[in-house]
C-alpha cells in the first residue's frame, strides 16, 4: 500500500501559502521544526488496528521501514524512492481483519506525513489529486494493481474545515478471483497529512472498509489537532 505522495516543488513564480484552517489554530511553539518532533508527532497520530475497529490485528511488519516513500513513475508503477526535502517525517502502519469464514483478509493502511510547512502539505494534496488524472490504473506492486481511479478534492469550507483528497477504484491482485473495492482518504491538518487506505477482499462488503476508514480517519484527525496545540 501506498502512503502519501511525494510533495511537488513549488512553481517558480513563487511559494505557495497554505490558506488557514477556520476553527483550528495551531500553536507555533508546538509545530515541530526537526525530524526527531516530526517522528514524535506522526507516531502519536498514526492509527493502529484497534483504532479500524475491534476485529483488525496487526500485519508483519506493523510500521514501513525508515526513510520509506514510494513514487509514481511515469509507467504509473508505485516503486521506491527518497522522502523530498519538505518531508520531515512519514510512517505507515500495516493492519488487517485475517482471512475467515470463506472470506478473504481486509487490508488496510494508515498514513502520517509531517511536513515543514503547513504550504508544503497543501502541495502534496495537489499532486495526489494529479496522480490519479495521470494514472486511473496504477501497479501497486508484483499481482496486485489498481484501475478506474477516480478523485476528489475537498477545499476548504465545505468538509468539516479541512483539504480533504478521496480516491475509488476497483482492485485486482493474483490471489483474489475478480476486481473488489479501492479506497483511499487523505486529509490535511496543517503542516501534517493524514491517509487511510482500504483494499476489498472476497465476501468482504465495501461498507465495511468505508465504516473503517471513516472511523481511523477521524481518530488521526482528532489526534493530529491535539499534537499540534489547537485552539478554540
Amino acid at each position: 500500500m501506498r502512503p502519501s505522495r511525494a510533495t511537488p516543488n513549488a512553481p517558480a513564480s513563487g511559494t505557495p501559502t497554505a490558506s488557514p484552517t477556520p476553527g483550528f489554530t495551531p500553536d507555533p511553539k508546538k509545530a515541530p521544526r526537526d525530524a526527531a518532533g516530526a517522528e514524535r508527532i506522526a507516531l502519536a497520530i498514526v492509527g493502529r488496528p484497534d483504532d479500524w475497529g475491534p476485529d483488525f490485528v496487526e500485519r508483519s511488519p506493523l510500521l514501513s521501514a525508515p526513510g520509506y516513500w514510494p513514487v509514481l513513475d511515469a509507467d504509473c508503477t508505485w516503486e521506491a524512492g527518497t522522502p523530498p526535502r519538505t518531508v520531515l517525517y512519514s510512517v505507515t502502519t500495516y493492519s488487517e481483519i485475517p482471512a475467515a469464514d470463506g472470506k478473504g483478509p481486509l487490508r488496510v493502511a494508515a498514513t502520517v506525513t509531517v511536513h515543514r510547512t503547513a504550504a508544503d502539505a497543501e502541495w502534496e494534496m495537489a499532486a495526489t489529486l494529479e496522480e490519479a488524472l495521470r494514472c486511473p490504473e496504477q501497479q501497486l506492486r508484483q499481482g496486485e494493481r489498481i484501475t478506474d481511479l477516480k478523485s476528489l478534492g475537498v477545499p476548504y469550507g465545505v468538509d468539516e474545515n479541512l483539504d480533504t483528497v478521496m480516491e475509488q477504484g476497483s482492485y485486482l491482485a493474483d490471489a483474489f478471483k475478480g476486481p473488489q473495492s479501492y479506497s483511499w482518504q487523505q486529509m490535511r491538518i496543517g503542516q501534517v497529512s493524514v491517509a487511510a487506505v482500504v483494499k476489498g477482499a472476497p465476501g468482504r462488503a465495501p461498507a465495511e472498509g468505508t465504516t473503517a476508514q471513516i472511523r481511523v480517519s477521524g481518530l488521526m484527525q482528532a489526534r493530529a489537532k491535539t499534537q499540534l496545540g489547537a485552539q478554540s
